[in-house]
């Protein structure tokens, strides 16, 4: 299977705004940002969690400790996919008890990655809070889950794919809908 690129929603200035905009609502939202702590979900919520980092940093000058979430163990469809999947390390070398958590993800589709990602934050203590930041919303929710901060509402189909690049991973700056089209 090759995907087919359908549209390119984004471009580095666009998702630069978007970052910057997120950002600007956190530090509004949360009175102590002393008492934040950002945890991006493996792999691209990793580099998203980095870049509001750097922006609450040139806004307020304040350093927000940011962890890395690995939730392939506590998937519901682990057992389907444990032969594609390779678990790596969890990365949060602070306390989150009664911390305010801003968990963060690229894509949020069904809201399965996230259910996975609360209970394996709840195994290392009780926060405080659990706020949620998704790059790209695309809708389509099979659990009752909301994003807090969103960078853009992309309503989709189901056979549609969001790829949200980066450029520490991907070498370049968008976001594109793709198709996955089968070979003949």
């Amino acid at each position: 299977m090759e995907d087919k690129i359908k549209a390119k929603i984004m471009d580095a200035p666009k998702m630069k705004r978007a970052f910057i905009r997120i950002a600007t609502e956190i530090t509004e939202r949360n009175r102590d940002l002393n008492n934040l702590v950002i945890i991006g979900i493996r792999t691209r919520g990793v580099y998203v969690a980095k870049r509001i980092a750097k922006h609450i940093k040139n806004l307020e000058d304040i350093e927000v400790p940011i962890g890395v979430l690995d939730i392939t163990l506590y998937r519901d469809d682990f057992s389907d996919i444990e032969a594609q999947h390779v678990v790596k390390t969890t990365e949060i070398n602070f306390s989150i008890k009664n911390k305010d958590i801003l968990l963060v993800d690229d894509v949020l589709f069904t809201g399965r990655t996230i259910r996975a990602a609360m209970d394996s934050l709840m195994d290392l203590g009780r926060p405080k809070t659990i706020q949620l930041l998704v790059y790209i919303d695309r809708g389509h929710r099979e659990l009752p889950i909301r994003a807090d901060y969103v960078g853009k509402f992309l309503p989709t189909s189901r056979k549609e794919v969001i790829q949200v690049r980066l450029k520490e991973i991907d070498g370049t700056e968008e976001v594109l809908i793709t198709e996955p089209v089968e070979l003949k």
